[in-house]
């Protein structure tokens, strides 16, 4: 019998394989280092869950792009360009339909926190892509295998 993650790569390639292994591994071995009770975590402010999640989020995304090895040049403009708020905000939009009740209420916290007013882009794009780094520090925070399983929704390509 075929694991679930055996279903998911029949038909891939195998370089394919190989980066959607290595990611999973990354991800499994990145588990918080602290634990933060449930009460504490509900005492964090929206803007602080969000500044965690901009680094979880960026360190996913390194991770991502790790494999094939490139100069760091590259590493820096895949990199860059996934953590734009633009394809924050596109990544969140495409998470929502899958978010619980508790992770929307979340969403929509962090959407109230975002403050001050970006100067180059619309000032919605900021409250999506700051509520999407809100749910990510939240989540790191309170269920990482739940936060493991939106971070593999997102459609970050390989170049």
């Amino acid at each position: 019998m075929k694991s679930q993650e055996e279903e998911v790569l029949d038909g891939q390639d195998e370089t394919l394989k190989q980066t959607l292994s290595w990611t999973q591994a990354l991800l499994t071995t990145t588990a918080p280092f602290q634990q933060i009770s449930l009460s504490q975590v509900q005492q964090i402010s929206p803007a602080a869950l969000a500044y965690l999640g901009d680094a979880i989020y960026e360190l996913y995304v390194r991770m991502f792009y790790l494999l094939p090895l490139q100069r760091t040049g590259i590493y820096h403009r895949l990199v860059v360009e996934q953590v734009r708020a633009e394809t924050q905000a596109l990544h969140l939009r495409s998470l929502i339909p899958h978010l619980t009740d508790t992770e929307l209420e979340i969403v929509r916290r962090g959407r109230n926190a975002a403050t001050g007013r970006p100067k180059r882009l619309n000032p919605e794009i900021y409250q999506q892509a700051t509520s999407l780094e809100t749910l990510i520090g939240y989540l790191y925070l309170t269920n990482y295998q739940r936060l493991t399983e939106l971070l593999q929704m997102l459609h970050v390509e390989k170049e």
